[in-house]
């Protein structure tokens, strides 16, 4: 057993949580301009990571749920061969990229993962019932509270000096 667990199963019917993942989610896309009543638009479907904070979640404070596309790291070296190279991997695992965050391999309960990077560069609001109601529908989920725990500190300050 993990000394500190990256990953928990959550049963469909409890509360969306900053952490949780949603496989397949579909986003909307916009056209560049709308010049009439009738609006097309794209749809993507990546599997994302909740952003927004929990309390937010739970306490329904808020209509749209921030999210972002996790690719599984074999995807992300596809799209940048860097990525194929310990280097770029390490560079990854240390957090020296920016806008993005390694998450470990999932191992878990009949959830299987390899290694995953959470895209902050791609960022998405989808309508809080409509991720319910998807969340709902798909069954049991992941959740990240490692990852919810970096993402917590993020807007931190680091330009506090230190003390001598």
């Amino acid at each position: 057993m993990e000394k500190y667990p990256w990953y928990e199963i959550v049963d469909s019917e409890e509360s969306l949580l900053q952490g949780d993942f949603i496989n397949s989610c579909p986003l909307v896309i916009p056209p560049a301009a709308i010049d009439s009543a009738k609006v097309s638009a794209d749809v993507i479907e990546y599997d994302v990571v909740i952003m927004s904070q929990s309390c937010d979640l739970e306490q329904r404070k808020i209509a749209l749920v921030l999210v972002c596309p996790v690719w599984p790291l074999s995807k992300f070296e596809e799209k940048n061969s860097f990525f194929e190279s310990r280097r770029g991997k390490e560079a990854l695992r240390q957090g020296n990229v920016l806008g993005y965050h390694l998450l470990n391999k999932c191992e878990t309960n009949g959830f299987k993962t390899g290694y995953l990077v959470v895209d902050f560069r791609s960022v998405y609001s989808v309508p809080f019932d409509f991720l319910l109601n998807l969340a709902t529908k798909k069954g049991r989920r992941l959740r990240s509270q490692a990852f919810a725990r970096f993402f917590m500190r993020v807007g931190l300050p680091v330009d506090i000096p230190s003390f001598n």
